[in-house]
């Protein structure tokens, strides 16, 4: 099983520069990036005091993350038992995908009709970074960060702080399904290449063209989950 380390700048667009965290939001960000990237493992128990204890923090906030995981469907309680990663099978991926096909076009869209000259600079700062990852020698933790942080931008461009968090919570999902089977699949660098056609239809305010990119996208992550299931 691929074990991805958190690479840093895949946090980008998540919090507004200088916001303050609450110990609830440190915890929930800390226990959800470690989901995600597979330093919990998918179906591993959750154990609250080695938690607070790396974390640094009391039970009431990790208590409060793991309830809001919870509810993300990325960590799942079971009464007498205890709280535990969620597992991932097919049809999580289904479900997963079906979903994202319905939300990534959207957000595509709606970040073509809405992002500002700020967002379009963050679409030409990406399409370097694209660039420079072009090159084989990429490595997929940072590719998957890179996936990570031109989805977020995507989002963030939207305006919509629903359909942004939505978004996220599926994308969170889908990464981890990916991490998952990292180590399986060739042609990592070509996946995240596709979406510099998708950020040059946002630079050029292309609704149609940007949603069809980004269902392709999703079309073309399931295809390569289950050709290595």
């Amino acid at each position: 099983m691929a074990t991805t380390q958190y690479p840093p700048d895949a946090d980008e667009g998540r919090t507004e520069p200088g916001a303050p965290l609450s110990l609830a939001d440190r915890a929930y960000r800390e226990i959800q990036d470690r989901l995600i990237w597979l330093r919990i493992r998918p179906g591993a128990p959750i154990n609250e005091e080695e938690l607070c204890l790396s974390l640094g923090l009391s039970r009431t906030p990790v208590r409060e993350a793991l309830k809001r995981l919870e509810h993300e469907r990325l960590v799942v309680a079971y009464p007498r038992r205890g709280t535990f990663a969620t597992e991932i099978n097919v049809t999580d991926l289904t479900h997963i995908s079906e979903v994202r096909e319905a939300i990534e076009p959207a957000a595509a869209s709606s970040a073509a009709r809405h992002a500002t000259a700020a967002d379009h600079e963050r679409f030409r700062a990406l399409l370097q970074a694209l660039k420079a990852a072009a090159e084989p020698t990429g490595e997929s933790g940072r590719l998957m960060a890179l996936d990570m942080r031109v989805h977020r931008a995507v989002y963030a461009a939207t305006r919509n702080p629903y359909l942004q968090d939505t978004a996220v919570r599926y994308d969170n999902l889908a990464t981890r399904i990916w991490c998952l089977f990292l180590d399986r699949l060739p042609g990592m660098t070509t996946h995240v290449g596709e979406h510099a056609d998708l950020l040059r239809a946002l630079l050029a305010g292309d609704p149609g063209t940007a949603a069809g990119i980004a269902r392709r996208h999703v079309i073309d992550f399931d295809q390569a989950i289950r050709a290595v299931l």
